[in-house]
């Protein structure tokens, strides 16, 4: 037993709080010890060659480790699809998960997340991104859960839940981080009520549980997320009593060591680098105020020893990548493909497919036979296996039965999309003072200049990822799709894609349209389920599809200065008053649902219920998400803003009951008070998607 493993058994007795273990366990540590929490254990080279020699990306880090009292440290991995040390399971990417719109099974699936970081050696997982995307076309919305503030932060919170019994959890990144290429260098400027009302909605809703908080890269008004003291003390923890620790992004997650700490930021991640090089002498001359260091220090032992003390048993490793999880990923996966469009044809929707009438299935498209689980930056995970579309056809059906020829097939399956050549994390945009962030020789501002000129010249033959200027689908995709839609009017066309993709006019001449995102490894064989019926596409849109780019609002990827503005997504199509191709929370089924009956409880601080009746009109059975939204008049145009929802199953040809916990938040307004809750009439609807034409409608009471 070690002087940690006491502290963690007194408070798990109910002997101590949590404050007073860690108190007693930093009176034990010596200065060089106490600094030795607020960043990683390794410096960055020793933990690349750490990371090829086990097997496990450079991620895989330790921070604050002191073996003499037996603190753990903060053993961290990424993974928001799965754990970033492998084999591990890779899951659909978190934007496929949103669209189950299912806070169950997102709770389900990081809790198979936090088993297997902790089956492998971790005990902090910062797989959890909530970051919204004003700008369609971001290239880590995958990471994410959509476009609205209630989505993310129901669905972040259903993980935290998930996971917490497994590993140290974390939400990321904190805030407005939704830019790729530029996030070293951009300066968000938002004003004070947008940043609250809309960009930290969801974080304000995760904080309430959650155990620490990534800072962000970039600069918010003015200031570095990192060390930008507006955000991480006086919002998250005087404002909303967040009470965890907080952690940089990585690398250069902060750009003044001695101020950052004072800021409320307290480990920086996950290398030995600017702090270890700066605090020491900072301590000793009180530039550094010790306690400023004692509380950070206190906030990271606290967290670690409220884990020690909630924490199941480490599985076995027999769980990661185990039979169960497999299967877990492919229901995910099942509930996760969005059916937008399913055409009748000889008077029978083309999907699902009925399989007793199948005798030659064309497979075609540049993404059938590939194993496309999305980004390989930090969110990078390696399963055992991975099935594609086309062996999950081949596996179903039989490879005699698929085929390459779309004119004399039964029916032709087009697999297009994007890849992480489209979309992802990019280490770009690295200008000489972000080299100088290196240490070392990188110091020297010629050095630093001239590093950075050559690495930039050298993008135009390694770049990939990154965000995406054109939401279009790549020529060569739309030429294959209008071909095979010619030769054969029984088409149905496959979209694998993390973000936003543009599908007018193309989408009118297929038969049908499923949206597939990043499936996961099991996802080949799930999207069989789908197209023969064995599983429904149960997916509806976590963002709005707009008809045309511009209908959303456009952005410079590589700006330094941007502002983020109150509309976005769906609510701005509203506002402007312009339709979606495919609104937000849009979805076809195999069968169809009314929704009657609605009736509305009074407002109970910030909740209300919304109590509807659900019938299944179709004749089979099926899974319907219910959609509550709040209606304001904004600017003489219908506003609407997602207040609630829940996925519920009826079978077929019945009926039942359904409650859904719904919140004002969204309705309230920012003052220099606080939030107040006031302003004009508000219609509520409960319908199938945002603007749902058959919604119930009811007014708010007040």
């Amino acid at each position: 037993m070690t002087v940690f493993d006491d502290a963690v058994d007194a408070v798990r007795r109910g002997d101590k709080s949590s404050d007073d273990a860690a108190t007693e366990l930093l009176s034990l540590l010596t200065d060089s010890e106490l600094l030795w929490l607020l960043d990683g254990d390794r410096a960055l080279i020793e933990s690349v060659v750490h990371g090829v020699r086990t097997q496990t990306n450079f991620l895989a880090v330790t921070a604050g480790r002191i073996d003499r009292i037996g603190i753990p440290g903060l053993r961290f991995t990424d993974g928001p699809r799965g754990v970033g040390i492998s084999p591990s399971t890779s899951f659909p990417v978190a934007i496929a998960r949103a669209a189950t719109w299912d806070v169950e099974m997102e709770r389900r699936v990081a809790a198979a997340i936090g088993a297997e970081a902790r089956a492998l050696g971790a005990n902090f997982w910062g797989g959890l991104c909530i970051n919204v995307a004003p700008f369609p076309g971001w290239g880590r919305v995958q990471e994410s859960y959509g476009e609205d503030p209630v989505l993310l932060g129901e669905m972040g919170s259903a993980a935290i839940e998930g996971a917490k019994p497994w590993v140290i959890t974390s939400v990321k990144h904190f805030a407005l981080n939704s830019m790729e290429e530029a996030r070293f260098q951009v300066d968000v400027r938002v004003p004070e009520d947008v940043l609250h009302e809309r960009y930290l909605p969801h974080f304000r809703r995760t904080a309430e549980s959650v155990d620490s908080v990534m800072s962000a890269y970039n600069s918010v008004n003015g200031e570095w997320a990192g060390q930008n003291r507006h955000l991480l003390t006086e919002i998250l923890r005087e404002r909303w009593g967040f009470a965890g620790f907080v952690h940089t992004d990585w690398v250069w997650g902060l750009r003044d060591p001695v101020k950052s700490v004072a800021a409320g930021q307290d480990v920086e991640m996950p290398f030995r680098q600017q702090r270890a090089h700066a605090l020491p002498a900072a301590l000793r001359s009180g530039e550094l105020s010790r306690a400023d260091v004692r509380t950070a220090g206190a906030r990271i032992l606290r967290t670690q020893i409220e884990f020690a003390a909630r924490a199941r048993p480490t599985p076995a490793r027999s769980v990661v990548a185990g039979a169960d999880h497999r299967a877990l990923a492919r229901e995910v996966a099942h509930r996760a493909t969005v059916l937008l469009r399913n055409e009748s044809i000889g008077g029978t929707t083309l999907l699902p497919l009925a399989e007793q009438t199948l005798q030659r299935v064309a497979v075609l498209g540049r993404l059938a036979d590939r194993p496309n689980l999305g980004d390989t930056g930090s969110s990078n995970v390696k399963p055992p296996t991975t099935v594609s579309v086309l062996q999950g056809l081949r596996e179903r059906l039989g490879s005699h039965r698929v085929v390459t020829d779309a004119g004399h097939a039964d029916v032709a399956v087009v697999v297009v999309g994007l890849t992480p050549k489209d979309e992802g994390e990019a280490l770009i945009a690295l200008g000489p003072d972000t080299m100088a962030l290196f240490g070392g020789i990188m110091r020297r501002p010629r050095v630093a200049q001239l590093v950075s000129a050559v690495f930039n010249f050298s993008q135009r033959w390694w770049t990939f990822g990154g965000d995406r200027s054109d939401l279009r689908l790549h020529d060569e995709d739309v030429a294959l799709i209008r071909a095979v839609s010619a030769a054969n009017p029984r088409t149905v066309v496959i979209v694998i894609s993390g973000g936003t993709v543009v599908v007018d006019p193309w989408d009118k001449d297929v038969a049908a349209l499923l949206m597939a995102w990043y499936p996961g490894m099991e996802g080949g064989r799930a999207l069989a389920d789908v197209l023969l019926g064995d599983a429904e596409p149960a997916g509806r849109m976590p963002f709005a599809t707009p008809v045309q780019q511009s209908d959303l609002p456009q952005v410079d990827w590589r700006a330094h200065t941007v502002t983020y503005e109150r509309w976005w997504g769906q609510r701005k199509l509203d506002h402007d008053g312009v339709q979606a191709a495919y609104p937000l929370g849009f979805g076809l089924g195999y069968t169809t649902f009314t929704t009657t009956d609605l009736t509305l409880g009074a407002v109970d601080g910030e909740r209300f219920a919304a109590h509807v009746t659900v019938t299944n009109t179709g004749d089979r059975g099926g899974r319907h998400v219910v959609q509550v939204y709040a209606v304001r008049t904004v600017d003489g145009q219908p506003v609407r803003h997602l207040v609630g929802f829940t996925p519920v199953p009826v079978p077929a040809g019945e009926r039942v009951s359904v409650t859904v916990d719904c919140s004002i938040r969204p309705l309230q307004r920012w003052t220099a008070d606080g939030f107040v809750f006031d302003g004009g009439d508000i219609t509520v609807e409960a319908g199938a998607y945002s603007g749902d034409p058959l919604a119930a409608v009811a007014p708010l009471a007040r």
